[in-house]
């Protein structure tokens, strides 16, 4: 419900112009135990070196969503919003990557051996 009513709000109501053509998408919301604060993670399509002129303005705009969230989603309280950058994408890609060097490495090692033993 966070993430659906983020997306929305920074996608439509923020005109920071750190934010234009950023493209924001909210990937997760993870809320603490004590639903007093929320670890908000985010994609953007700006260059990895603009991430924190991202953050900065999200963080700027931090009241100004609480308050939004506070009214659209009639709720009495809502935790405060911390804003990181999702690098799960990255991670899996980091992954991919050396799995595919195993498998290549182990495709050679065949090769190696099959000529070894002719």
């Amino acid at each position: 419900m966070l993430r659906e009513e983020l997306s929305i709000l920074i996608s439509t109501e923020l005109n920071d112009p750190r934010l234009e053509d950023a493209l924001v998408n909210v990937t997760a919301v993870q809320v603490s135990p004590d639903l007093r604060n929320a670890r908000v993670l985010i994609e953007h399509a700006l260059p990895a070196s603009s991430s924190r002129q991202v953050l900065e303005a999200l963080e700027h705009a931090e009241s100004y969503l609480r308050q939004a969230l506070m009214e659209t989603l009639n709720l009495r309280f809502v935790p405060a919003l911390h804003f990181r950058i999702d690098t799960t994408e990255e991670r899996a890609r980091h992954i991919d990557a050396l799995l595919d060097a195993i498998a290549a490495e182990r495709r050679q090692q065949e090769r190696e051996g099959q000529v070894a033993s002719s």
